[in-house]
């Protein structure tokens, strides 16, 4: 188990056995925020990790476990790309989720990247306002990744994002992709109810070494900025991802 200087670590062997013990956590939350508030609200990841999970999430006997028409769908991050780019995060879910499942286009909250990106950010802030308005934006689930470089939705290090006290999406020019992204802040998505990293692969292990048990510099490390403010944190990893942790692999 974990030391209790982490947050909660589902350790796994292998890829495969994380994304479906992350299935297994997904299952029952949606059920509970569904009979508690009658939908789920989640924020999806981008980038290649979650595509196992999407894929798990949309084949038995999960896609049967989950009231799917009760799902509605944001997005963390969006690279500032069209829809039907190959680096969509956007299209990858959709791909992967949400034709397999036949979600309806009103349950899915899509960043408009045809739009400059700071008119992006301020229509996806205000999209997201007004679905959970009168109260602030709390998604039930936030689902993040983990760049070898320790960034997470696009909170890259050194970028002017990191100091953003307001809850909302900003865009944010990333030096080394030279490209725009749109990002959901570091205290909106720490208003959510529950955040889940899933991270895989050796050559994550160093970031999560970093971020998890390294010195507090969110500058350099940015995924220390996630630390939910009345929510829980959970770390989905494999073993090679988690091999520089002092912990007992599970």
């Amino acid at each position: 188990m974990a030391s209790t200087n982490f947050p909660p670590l589902h350790i796994s062997p292998t890829p495969e056995e994380v994304v479906t013990q992350l299935a297994e956590f997904i299952v029952p939350l949606a059920a509970r925020s569904v009979a508690a508030r009658g939908r789920f609200t989640v924020a999806l990841s981008g980038g290649s990790s979650p595509k196992k999970l999407y894929e798990r999430l949309a084949t038995p006997p999960y896609r049967e476990q989950v009231e799917w028409e009760r799902v509605f769908f944001f997005f963390g991050d969006e690279r500032y790309v069209p829809p039907t780019d190959a680096e969509s995060n956007y299209r990858l879910a959709r791909e992967t989720l949400f034709e397999p499942l036949a979600i309806a286009p009103e349950q899915v909250f899509a960043v408009d990247t045809a739009l400059p990106p700071a008119g992006a950010a301020r229509q996806y802030s205000a999209r997201i306002e007004q679905f959970f308005q009168p109260a602030p934006a709390h998604f039930d689930l936030v689902l993040l990744g983990l760049g070898d470089n320790s960034h997470t939705a696009s909170l890259f290090p050194h970028t002017p994002v990191l100091a953003a006290t307001a809850a909302q999406a900003q865009e944010v020019f990333v030096e080394e992709k030279q490209a725009y992204r749109i990002t959901l802040t570091a205290p909106l998505l720490n208003q959510a109810a529950t955040v889940v990293f899933l991270v895989y692969g050796a050559g994550k292990a160093a970031a999560v070494q970093h971020v998890l048990t390294g010195p507090r510099d969110v500058a350099q490390f940015p995924a220390q900025l996630i630390r939910p403010s009345s929510g829980n944190l959970h770390w989905f990893l494999d073993a090679d991802a988690a091999a520089l942790l002092a912990v007992q692999h599970t």
